[in-house]
């Protein structure tokens, strides 16, 4: 089968924007032209509709999602030394805003299935230092967010949802379908450009129940003030700007119908790959639904052969994440060089993403499969 584009990429931001080119440049052009490039009412306006659509009390918008995350951190008031549990398939940011404040992250495994964490694995890592555990939401599916509260509730731990990938994404939370990042104390999101919600810039957020918490979290992502130059903690700067929030605001209106194209080529693909022997498409949990940031298959032939023949007939796929996060450099002084979690090195060495965006057609689709299946392994 021939293809009319030789270069398939992971996302296509560009079309995307085309069909809603009119309202984006129109916010924009306000926005500039108010000259509120700080704040302003573009901000307070997605604040208050994110805050409408995920069914949370609170939001703060901050700077990007790895600032989310740190600000969350800061805001539970832990002491240097304190341990947070993280999945060890992960991208760095989880761990890297707890190493970065003087707290331990705790790597344990994830689920073989829907790459979530492994609570079985947690269990074995609390100490009396344990704080909080951190889910990560991986490629666009919630965590086990029961069996996750009940284990937070049992340790007296804090629950920090990383809600990064998985805007959107719907959990039955004791009998009640909720959005993730609204289940935890805190969840934190990100806006960055490729994300099922994703801005032309960077951009972040976090939610909290907590009207206390929620009062902290703003002050310290405005310099720990309580009003204009009265600083009452340590705090940093982290902020949305004016032109991202109106960006956001119009993209937030299309972010169902953004999510139902994803699951549609999820479907196309699951259908279209079942039979393929050495292929595994992504497990759809129960309770919960799939917002596919991305569509992951594990792979048992020869995966970066398989990413070079891709990308020779024009299709583009990626590896989330190829190195453990206690394998990394960076984190050595953390871990025992003895750690070794089953799951993650296996999930490391055969996962591969394929293109998952809101504008794949169905002949794109069928070149990608046809591509996949015509690999001589």
């Amino acid at each position: 089968m021939e293809h009319k584009h030789t270069d398939i990429q992971m996302v296509d931001l560009h079309n995307q924007y085309l069909k809603i080119k009119d309202e984006v440049d129109e916010a924009i052009d306000k926005t500039i032209t108010s000259s509120r490039f700080i704040g302003g009412v573009q901000v307070s306006s997605f604040s208050e509709n994110l805050c409408n659509y995920l069914g949370a009390k609170n939001i703060v918008t901050c700077g990007n999602g790895t600032d989310a995350l740190q600000i969350a951190l800061m805001a539970l008031d832990l002491e240097q030394g304190d341990e947070v549990i993280v999945p060890a398939f992960t991208y760095v940011a989880t761990a890297e805003v707890i190493a970065l404040l003087g707290f331990i992250p705790k790597m344990v495994d994830v689920d073989p299935f829907t790459f979530n964490i492994n609570l079985d694995q947690a269990e074995l890592v609390i100490s009396t230092k344990t704080k909080v555990v951190i889910p990560v939401h991986l490629y666009g599916q919630s965590s086990n967010m029961d069996a996750i509260m009940s284990f937070a509730s049992n340790h007296n731990l804090f629950v920090i949802e990383d809600n990064a990938q998985a805007i959107g994404a719907t959990y039955e939370h004791k009998g009640q379908l909720k959005k993730t990042g609204t289940i935890g104390h805190i969840g934190t999101f990100s806006f960055f450009p490729s994300k099922n919600l994703g801005c032309y810039g960077d951009g972040g957020a976090i939610s909290t129940d907590n009207e206390e918490l929620a009062q902290k979290i703003k002050m310290i992502a405005n310099h720990g003030q309580s009003k204009k130059y009265y600083h009452d903690i340590i705090g940093v700067n982290s902020r949305l700007d004016s032109l991202q929030a109106a960006i956001l605001n119009i993209k937030l209106k299309y972010l169902d119908g953004y999510i139902v194209s994803r699951n549609s080529a999820a479907t196309f693909y699951d259908e279209n790959l079942k039979d393929v022997d050495w292929i595994k498409t992504p497990t759809r949990a129960k309770k919960c639904n799939h917002v596919f940031h991305q569509y992951t298959i594990q792979v048992n032939v020869d995966r970066d052969k398989l990413k070079n023949y891709l990308n020779d007939r024009g299709v583009k796929s990626m590896v989330y994440y190829p190195l453990p996060l206690y394998k990394q450099k960076a984190y050595s002084t953390f871990v025992s060089s003895h750690l070794k979690l089953e799951q993650t090195e296996k999930l490391c060495k055969c996962v591969l993403s394929l293109p998952m965006h809101t504008e794949l057609k169905k002949d794109t689709l069928e070149y990608i499969i046809e591509s996949l299946k015509s690999f001589n392994n």
